[in-house]
């Protein structure tokens, strides 16, 4: 039976004995590429996928700060398992910002039953990341036809339901964007001015699928070096029936003062500054077994001058990413008491500060663990080498070079970063 979480500190509590569990073999799941069923089961059974439903609709509600401390803990354990509820938390905010009352109660109500929703977002193919090719077209017969190929789908093979992006054919027609009276705006694909704004790209919406419809086919073909349990693997759609009521607007999310993408955006700095932690957590515990240098002169590898100098800096660097993650989690709380373009933009520059700081943690603490263990953790049999690789492919999803560019035209200028769900 499944739990329904009604706090948030209960949420915190019961995070942490979860990740008690998870991390017992994570270790053995990656280096085996074993999926986690049972481990994705437990998930679904703790309530953790209902926190984030409305209170309205029998939910905890709980807070952003809640929710990446949840993920930050989670990550710290089985950072694969951890990512695979992102997107299920994220397309849960777009039912709650974008969905009729009808399709909320019916998902929000799923979510607390411990139904799990997947991403299928990006495009085999395509130019950037925000280019889409998967389209829903209208059929003759009524409701809607949808046809493509979607990769990078986190844990699609667990769901219940996928959400699919996908381009609307014409946006006009009933449960299109334009239909509903919202107004065109920039999404994923443009920012604030940009072609988006334009009305260069055609409108995208998401489509609520249930995993075993005909026409949807899940391919177990994720190889990434790192997060390789988290079943990112490809999702065909043949002449995929969509009912009008599966149909969710995308685009018009974009058009307003938002902190869609700061929320998808802080879970990934908090997957980030799990890792970090965890690496260092594993990185004591190493030291703890490890021979202190010979020329060191001390009984211990805990008492060399120069390795608690190195363990010194790197708590100094963890603690850090921890702190901006909790201030970025706070400003997104603060903006959406009042959500104005002001409070938007300074959530989603706090965001950009951890994310980076989260990414960069995360690398850095992952090597230096081998520094502190020395060479017997490098061993095989440890695989200790997983967090690295976790950090490495993780913080490839969204590439911190641009978050440090919007911080700095922020800094100096006051330039609003764009609206899209990557910030």
């Amino acid at each position: 039976m499944t739990r329904v979480i009604r706090t948030d500190e209960e949420a915190v509590e019961v995070a942490r004995k979860l990740a008690a569990v998870l991390a017992d073999e994570a270790g053995v799941r990656d280096r085996e590429r074993r999926l986690p069923e049972s481990e994705v089961a437990e998930l679904s059974a703790s309530g953790l996928l209902g926190i984030t439903v409305p209170a309205e609709f029998g939910g905890a509600e709980v807070s952003v700060a809640t929710l990446t401390e949840v993920f930050r803990t989670l990550a710290a354990a089985d950072a694969s398992l951890a990512q695979i509820p992102h997107s299920h938390v994220v397309f849960l905010q777009a039912l709650r910002l974008q969905g009729t009352e009808e399709q909320q109660r019916r998902y929000f109500t799923a979510a607390l039953a411990g139904q799990r929703f997947a991403n299928a977002q990006s495009e085999r193919g395509g130019r950037t990341v925000a280019d889409d090719a998967t389209t829903l077209r209208r059929r003759t017969d009524g409701g809607y036809v949808l046809d493509g190929e979607k990769f990078y789908c986190t844990g699609a093979l667990f769901a219940d339901w996928l959400v699919v992006r996908a381009v609307l054919a014409d946006p006009t027609e009933p449960g299109g964007p334009a239909a509903s009276g919202a107004p065109a705006a920039p999404d994923d694909a443009g920012a604030n001015g940009g072609p988006a704004a334009s009305g260069g790209p055609p409108a995208k919406v998401l489509a609520y699928l249930p995993r075993d419809t005909p026409g949807v086919t899940v391919r177990d073909d994720w190889d990434g070096m790192g997060q390789r349990t988290t079943a990112s693997g490809t999702v065909l759609l043949e002449q995929v029936a969509v009912d009008e009521t599966q149909v969710v607007p995308y685009t018009p999310i974009f058009g307003a003062a938002t902190t869609y993408g700061a929320r998808a955006q802080v879970l990934h700095a908090a997957l980030d500054t799990g890792i970090a932690r965890g690496a260092l957590d594993a990185a004591v515990a190493q030291v703890a077994r490890a021979r202190p240098w010979f020329e060191s002169g001390v009984e211990r590898a805990a008492d060399e001058p120069l390795l608690i100098q190195q363990a010194g800096e790197l708590e100094i660097l963890v603690r850090g990413a921890e702190a901006l993650l909790r201030e970025a989690a706070t400003a997104i709380d603060a903006a959406e008491v009042d959500l104005t373009d002001d409070r938007a933009a300074r959530a989603s520059v706090a965001t950009a500060v951890a994310k980076v700081a989260g990414a960069r943690a995360s690398v850095e603490v992952s090597s230096a663990l081998f520094d502190l263990g020395g060479t017997r953790s490098a061993a095989d049999a440890l695989n200790l080498s997983r967090y690295w690789r976790d950090a490495r492919t993780h913080t490839l999803h969204d590439p911190t070079r641009w978050k440090v560019q919007h911080i700095g035209r922020w800094l100096l200028d006051g330039t609003p970063p764009p609206r899209h769900g990557q910030l």
